[in-house]
């Protein structure tokens, strides 16, 4: 029943279409009456939702609209007789109008299969027992058992378990993701392998997937400003060929002496080939079915405004850590003394680090352990805020932190001075050191991301201008440009700094997007022309930015704006076929070079044209 009522316009038109068939046969055989009769029928059933639609609009706007004219134009072609013709613009009007919700039904697609993936029902564990209840009840703090193959029914973090998630419905990324201890859970996600237990952190209605569903649906309901343009014509528009319908019922009889009957006839087509219908669907179409390519494919835009905004950015800055690098530190180099155990001095060294929850200090640790050597246990540690950690092993002090805090001379000394060679290289440079002096250097860099350099590329090809604003040193800052290929860099640049270069590129680019993911980030984001999130970022990020890109990949910034691009492209060619069709049309009228029927094809065919040309923009192929 619900798809039945999902396609009552196409129904409707489809059985007019019938109709007029009919009629028109009956027509041929002289059977007037009936003929009559089911040309009404036709008209009624097809005219109805539109005629309907058309006065309540202008009754509520107090002005006419398109629909009015198109009810309008085949009345009169049928009160002078011409009952194919105007059953004809009734049937192709209502065609192109369910060709319309069409388009707007397939663009909600996305939102309407979100909405159905949601579950309904969690198993909730309370003093060891579970129990099966509904989603709508749970709180944060609750603790939830997940089964394989159930759909995560909220938002929070895992407990027990280790499971692998299909994030596919919120991140457009078909592999699935594994999860460990502590690691964050989406609601409406499948888990995939064993059972979980996880506890709650945020209540239904601050999910990511429901944030998915506002933000999109809002997208939906907000016009981008071409098509408030497009709408504010049409009613300036309307009542100009209301006021030339009326003059050219009389003045061309007078004026060029065309009989009464031509002056009348030539007087309806106006109304017909003038209808700005396909100038009205140009622009939602299109932009609503971008919006939809885009939340497919793990990009979600605020409104078709931004979308609009996305295809003239000229110049892109980038945050450096989470954007450009991964946002976690990697060890790359590991130089010891050649005296040392070394075996003994990474164990010593990963029993140390592991006590601390410093990036730095878990990134070595990790690498330690990468390499089957087991940590040193139960050592005490003191931690020196800002310099870094000591430690007392079998009477031997053991420093691990900054050059200044082992000996800033010897720091530099140690293996013929490769803390400046790393430095150079945007490395940061930790040390070990025994009573022996300096026994380690570890450098660590906050790896670029893989598809970072194949993205700046694709951009720069594009025409667009990419720097790279960070708070990290210069060294740093140059190391990564150059490794990801940016135009140019600046660092040691503050969140108030940002916001001043985004000025500056404002004022010479015109068009200008930022792309970041913290909280440092959102005063740049917010005056940029354009701000994009990635999806794993910050709350203040991703409310502040107007895209966000679902997840952590920037291939889908090049890609999003070649769909913006191709929007853009394909809505121009729209208003130019539309319009160029009328003025055609218009100019065979008057040379009654053309006859109602012909208008009615050439004006309804160039809107369902029109209306399939937005449509490509469902491709995924950009």
């Amino acid at each position: 029943m619900r798809n039945w009522r999902t396609h009552i316009e196409l129904i409707a038109a489809i059985l007019s279409g019938v109709l007029i068939i009919i009629a028109y046969i009956l027509e041929t055989q002289s059977i007037e009456l009936w003929s009559v009769i089911t040309y009404l029928a036709a008209f009624l059933i097809g005219g109805y939702a539109k005629a309907k639609y058309g006065i309540r609009k202008t009754i509520e706007n107090r002005k006419p609209n398109v629909e009015l004219l198109m009810v309008l134009a085949a009345i009169g072609a049928s009160l002078i007789g011409y009952w194919t013709e105007g059953a004809i613009l009734i049937f192709i009007f209502s065609l192109s109008g369910a060709l319309e919700t069409y388009t707007m039904n397939k663009s909600r697609k996305e939102v309407s299969a979100l909405m159905q993936i949601q579950p309904e029902e969690a198993w909730l564990l309370k003093d060891g027992d579970t129990t099966r209840v509904s989603v709508s009840s749970l709180q944060p703090g609750d603790r939830l058992v997940v089964k394989p193959g159930e759909r995560i029914p909220a938002d929070g973090r895992l407990l027990i378990g280790h499971t692998v998630v299909d994030e596919s419905a919120i991140s457009g990324e078909s592999v699935p993701v594994s999860k460990d201890i502590e690691d964050e859970l989406f609601a409406s996600t499948v888990n995939m392998s064993g059972a979980i237990t996880m506890e709650m952190t945020k209540p239904n209605s601050e999910t990511l997937v429901q944030k998915i569903i506002d933000l999109v649906q809002s997208a939906h309901s907000e016009k981008p400003p071409s098509q408030q343009f497009v709408e504010r014509f049409e009613g300036r528009y309307v009542n100009i060929a209301l006021i030339v319908f009326i003059l050219l019922l009389f003045l061309p009889h007078y004026l060029i002496g065309w009989d009464w009957n031509t002056t009348i006839y030539r007087a309806i087509l106006f109304l017909v080939v003038a209808s700005p219908c396909a100038l009205v669907a140009s622009i939602m179409p299109a932009t609503l079915a971008a919006i939809s390519n885009g939340a497919k494919s793990g990009i979600i835009f605020k409104g078709g405004v931004h979308l609009q905004n996305l295809g003239e950015i000229r110049a892109i800055a980038f945050d450096k850590t989470g954007t450009i690098t991964r946002g976690r530190p990697e060890v790359t180099d590991f130089s010891l003394r050649k005296d040392i155990d070394n075996d003994r001095l990474m164990a010593i060294i990963s029993g140390i680090e592991m006590q601390s929850n410093h990036p730095l200090a878990k990134a070595i640790t990790e690498f330690i352990q990468a390499k089957g050597i087991e940590p040193l246990r139960n050592l005490q540690i003191t931690d020196v805020p800002g310099n870094g950690l000591k430690s007392v092993i079998d009477g031997e002090e053991i420093l691990i932190g900054k050059p200044d805090f082992v000996n800033l001379h010897d720091a530099e000394e140690f293996q013929g001075g490769v803390l400046n060679r790393w430095a150079d290289e945007g490395k940061t440079v930790t040390f070990v050191r025994d009573s022996k002096g300096i026994a380690a250097a570890i450098s660590l860099k906050d790896t670029v991301r893989e598809d970072a350099k194949a993205t700046i590329e694709n951009l720069q090809k594009a025409g667009i201008y990419c720097i790279m604003l960070t708070g990290d040193n210069k060294k740093t800052a140059k190391a990564i440009a150059e490794e990801s290929g940016m135009d140019a860099y600046i660092g040691s640049c503050m969140p108030g700094d940002k916001v001043e270069e985004l000025k500056k590129l404002l004022t010479e680019h015109q068009y200008v997007a930022m792309i970041g993911d913290g909280i440092n980030d959102a005063p740049a984001l917010a005056i940029a022309t354009t701000g994009i999130a990635m999806g794993e970022g910050t709350d203040v990020a991703l409310e502040t930015a107007d895209v966000i890109l679902m997840k952590n990949d920037l291939t889908r910034i090049a890609y999003s704006i070649r769909m913006a691009r191709k929007m853009q492209r394909i809505i121009k060619q729209n208003i130019v076929f539309s319009v160029s069709v009328i003025i055609v049309l218009l100019i065979l009228n008057f040379m009654q070079s053309i006859t109602i029927p012909i208008g009615v094809v050439g004006h309804e065919g160039s809107t369902i044209l029109v209306i399939l040309n937005g449509l490509r923009m469902l491709n995924r192929n950009i």
